[in-house]
């Protein structure tokens, strides 16, 4: 249990729920049927899209998973002793129905004494990128996860549990429809992958004045959006350093030192976050609320002296002050193994956020043992970034 006095309300930024096959398939219009496929191969359950399988996740049925907080001593310690990758993830453990219904995880969180928390779904990531030559099979895909979902979990489940619901951009007016669709439906956040959008013409920012139609229609719902650690492509650029191609980011496997590297200096979320600031988007949209989740915090201070130093020699580059921008409009989740205090020192309390990862082997086993690595800051402070922050930036009431 936590050392941390718990007598405040805790919601966590970063749940997550396992994706059954029926999730990409059952609402599927009939001019995409077997755009997603589950294929057997060598006696084992692999999804394929436009019948090219993925190895993205080993097990994408989600039958049997590596147990919660699987890796929790490694990213906290290390592995100073040169375990494999099995033997650091343990014995895997059947999953229970609540890491695919609501109800049976409603009462799994009062075991785990959370309140209220953010799902995001798991293998949702791997769509937009190898999809990303099609767009309009993007946002038909992506609408039909998102059916699934609200039939499933709701996006607002017994006002607990936020499912968060997948906005694409390539199409500009799709995506106001899939944002209008989901707001009507109850959605208090929306899942935007961080990474350039894929189109017809060019890739490009989601920040550049293209997607305004869409970005004034979120500010108008005020509604949160979540830019949750995906696949966000930067397996090309590994690609293009170590002379392979046609490489696919694979979440668990063995990665080469530069890889590893790149990964651990998160440059896709400072790249998007930039964006954000430097593209303007947060200058002409100044009460959007921005959440970069599971992408810890290690980029922030990077960015922040980078920026800093940009104003101080080209002031007239920016409309306003780019550190200020960023300290008004997006909201850090570190990860546990991090230093959530000294983030506090550079952003503030109020802009620091609590998230567990459960139940990814990644994150924590006991999520309100998060609180342990805030100790040092004020109980005030503390009972902010283990919930008031979030219940401010999903305007939930108290």
């Amino acid at each position: 249990m936590a050392q941390v006095k718990i007598d405040f309300p805790v919601y966590d930024a970063d749940n997550h729920m396992y994706e059954p096959p029926e999730a990409f398939t059952r609402h599927l219009p009939k001019e995409y049927a077997g755009l997603v496929k589950y294929v057997q191969v060598n006696g084992r359950t692999k999804i394929a899209l436009r019948n090219v399988i993925s190895d993205y996740i080993p097990n994408p049925t989600f039958e049997v998973v590596a147990r919660p907080g699987a890796q929790e001593e490694f990213f906290r310690s290390g592995n100073k002793e040169g375990k494999s990758r099995r033997e650091i993830m343990g014995e895997p453990m059947r999953s229970p129905a609540a890491f695919f219904e609501p109800a049976p995880r409603l009462e799994m969180l009062d075991e785990l004494g959370i309140d209220r928390t953010i799902m995001w779904p798991t293998l949702a990531s791997l769509l937009e990128e190898r999809l990303s030559d099609d767009p309009k099979a993007t946002h038909a895909v992506v609408h039909a996860l998102n059916q699934w979902m609200h039939e499933t979990w709701s996006f607002d489940y017994e006002n607990r549990i936020y499912a968060t619901p997948v906005i694409t951009l390539p199409m500009v007016d799709q995506a106001i429809r899939e944002l209008e669709w989901v707001v009507e439906r109850g959605a208090r956040i929306v899942l935007i992958r961080p990474a350039p959008v894929p189109g017809y013409e060019a890739t490009r920012s989601f920040a550049l004045p293209e997607f305004d139609p869409f970005w004034e229609k979120v500010v108008e719902a005020d509604i949160a959006v979540g830019m949750h650690s995906s696949d966000d492509g930067m397996t090309k650029y590994v690609d293009t350093w170590e002379g392979r191609r046609g490489g696919e980011f694979l979440a668990f496997a063995e990665r080469t030192a530069f890889e590893s590297l790149l990964q651990h200096e998160k440059r896709g979320i400072f790249d998007a976050m930039a964006s954000a600031v430097c593209h303007g988007l947060l200058t002409r949209f100044p009460s959007l609320r921005l959440l970069p989740v599971e992408n810890g915090s290690g980029w922030v201070r990077p960015l922040l002296h980078a920026l800093e130093q940009e104003y101080d020699q080209f002031p007239h580059l920016y409309d306003e002050d780019p550190v200020a921008v960023f300290k008004r409009n997006i909201w850090v989740h570190p990860f546990h193994e991090e230093d959530p205090v000294g983030l506090v020192k550079i952003l503030g309390a109020d802009r620091v956020l609590f998230g567990s990862d459960y139940p990814h082997p990644e994150g924590l086993a006991d999520p309100v043992r998060y609180a342990d690595q805030l100790a040092g800051l004020s109980h005030e402070d503390i009972a902010r970034i283990m919930g008031g922050n979030l219940a401010e930036v999903l305007r939930l009431a108290a």
